[in-house]
C-alpha cells in the first residue's frame, strides 16, 4: 500500500536507482567471471608435469610458474634441464628471454652446445648475448673442433655486435695447425678477417712462433 501513494516522480527515482544498481551488479559479476576465466587459463598455460618428470624441483618450478612460462616454454625448459642444465640456470635463461621480449624456444640448442661440451657458464653467457639462434650450429663445431670456451664466447661477442671476426672453421684450421688457444683468443679479439687465414698458417708452416705471428696482425 505504501508503494501505491508514493508520487509518480518517486517512482521513476526508484526505478533509475534499481536500473543503476543492476548494472553495477552484472558489471561485477562479469569481472569475476573473467578473472576466474584467466585464472583457468594460467594453470593450463603453466602445467610444470614435464619440468617435475626432467628432474626439476618444486621451488625451481614455481620460479618458472612465476615468469608465466607457456606450454611450448615448458617443453623446451624440460628439454635443457633433461641435458644437464642446472635449475637454477633454467630459471635464469627464461628470466634473460623475458628481458629480451622473445619466448624460450632453445631448449634443444642448449642441449645441442652442452653435449659438444661447452659449459654452463658459457651457454647462460651466449643466452646473454642473444646468440643462442642460428650462430649456436657454428659455436657447437667450434667446441668439438677443440676451440675454448673463451674463443667461443669472444667469437659470439663480436658476432653479436656486428664486429668481424674469424669463422669456426678458420679458427678450427688454425688450431690444426698448431696455434696456441691464447692466441686464437687475441687472434679473435683483434678481429682479425677470415681472408687472413691462410697467410696465418703459412707464417706457421715457416716455423713462426705464435708471438711472432700476432706481430704480423694487429687488428682492426
Amino acid at each position: 500500500m505504501e508503494s501505491m501513494g508514493r508520487s509518480p516522480q518517486k517512482r521513476s527515482e526508484l526505478a533509475q536507482i534499481w536500473s543503476v544498481s543492476s548494472r553495477l551488479l552484472a558489471a561485477v559479476a562479469m569481472a569475476s567471471l573473467v578473472l576466474v576465466a584467466a585464472g583457468c587459463h594460467d594453470a593450463i598455460l603453466v602445467d610444470t608435469a614435464p619440468l617435475d618428470a626432467a628432474g626439476m624441483s618444486y621451488d625451481s618450478m614455481q620460479q618458472v610458474k612465476s615468469l608465466n612460462a607457456t606450454t611450448p616454454e615448458v617443453g623446451e625448459l624440460a628439454k635443457a634441464r633433461q641435458g644437464g642444465l642446472s635449475d637454477a640456470n633454467c630459471v635464469k635463461i627464461l628470466q634473460i628471454f623475458r628481458a629480451q621480449g622473445q619466448p624460450f624456444t632453445a631448449g634443444e640448442t642448449i642441449v645441442g652446445l652442452m653435449q659438444a661440451g661447452i659449459g654452463e657458464s658459457t651457454v647462460v653467457e651466449l643466452a646473454k648475448l642473444n646468440q643462442l639462434g642460428f650462430t649456436a650450429g657454428e659455436l657447437e663445431a667450434m667446441r668439438l673442433a677443440g676451440l675454448s670456451d673463451e674463443t667461443i664466447l669472444e667469437v659470439a661477442r663480436r658476432h653479436a655486435q656486428g664486429q668481424t671476426v674469424l669463422s669456426g672453421a678458420s679458427l678450427a684450421g688454425m688450431k690444426n695447425a698448431g696455434l696456441r688457444d691464447s692466441t686464437l683468443l687475441e687472434l679473435s679479439r683483434r678481429g682479425i678477417p677470415d681472408s687472413q687465414t691462410a697467410a696465418i698458417i703459412a707464417l706457421r708452416r715457416q716455423g713462426l712462433r705464435d708471438e711472432e705471428i700476432l706481430k704480423h696482425f694487429a687488428g682492426s
